[in-house]
């Protein structure tokens, strides 16, 4: 019995280690909800879902349609000023039934619209060419030539497209933003969906300002203001999440 437990005890710690995810790792998901200061409560869940498949060492992967499951922290009612604030937490990867602890940040977050923009051709809808020969733009600014399986930032090569899926490109800091290119020594190419190498902050919510990404004390919470009326954060919506370090 003895020995069972300890072959048991071994195969856990093995799962454990094989369930780490990198820091720096970025998740590319899907909002499946919309978030409103005025509904919201602290301890609400909150679901996203994973957009594309996302590469880890060894070969591995988190698959697409995994979910990263969240909740309301703090919610505060609109005020004098015309603000309003929700702080959240994604902690949270169910993938097949394994449930791994995960804390993360918020690099990017765009609207709804961006994000069906991001999947069409930039000479509009095409049933007449295939979806693997698309020009798209992705959010940030980066332009994706399908059939040439490229992704560019001006004339330079960044990343590849991935067929129905997204893309694969090093994340990029930008000059004048808060965002970081690689984390933790984690260099490898991140599936970033329909958003640019350097996508960084808000995009399309002219009235959401992220005043907390979670990167700092607190770690892992963030928090989105308001700067007219209550608080929206609508299902659909595109984000970045990065796994932090420990």
């Amino acid at each position: 019995m003895k020995s069972l437990a300890l072959i048991v005890l071994m195969l856990s710690a093995g799962s454990f280690v094989q369930d780490a995810i990198p820091a720096g790792t970025i998740l590319p998901v899907l909002l499946e909800s919309s978030v409103r200061s005025n509904k919201a409560r602290p301890g609400q869940t909150i679901k996203a879902r994973v957009m594309q498949d996302v590469p880890l060492p060894g070969n591995s992967r988190i698959r697409a349609g995994a979910t990263v499951i969240g909740h309301v922290v703090a919610v505060k009612a609109v005020d004098r000023t015309g603000k309003a604030e929700i702080s959240l937490r994604f902690n949270t990867l169910v993938e097949r039934n394994r449930h791994i602890r995960i804390t993360t940040n918020l690099r990017a977050l765009a609207t709804m619209l961006d994000v069906s923009q991001a999947q069409i051709p930039e000479s509009g809808p095409d049933r007449g060419t295939s979806e693997n020969e698309w020009t798209t733009d992705q959010i940030g600014g980066e332009v994706v030539y399908r059939g040439g399986g490229i992704v560019a930032h001006g004339s330079t090569v960044v990343g590849h497209f991935v067929s129905g899926s997204g893309v694969l490109v090093r994340a990029a800091s930008r000059p004048g933003a808060k965002c970081r290119g690689e984390v933790a020594g984690n260099d490898q190419p991140q599936a970033l969906w329909v958003f640019s190498s350097d996508a960084c902050g808000i995009y399309d919510y002219p009235d959401i300002r992220l005043v907390h990404a979670g990167r700092t004390d607190p770690v892992g919470e963030i928090t989105l203001e308001s700067t007219r009326s209550d608080l929206n954060l609508r299902g659909g919506s595109g984000m970045l999440l990065r796994v932090n370090p420990d």
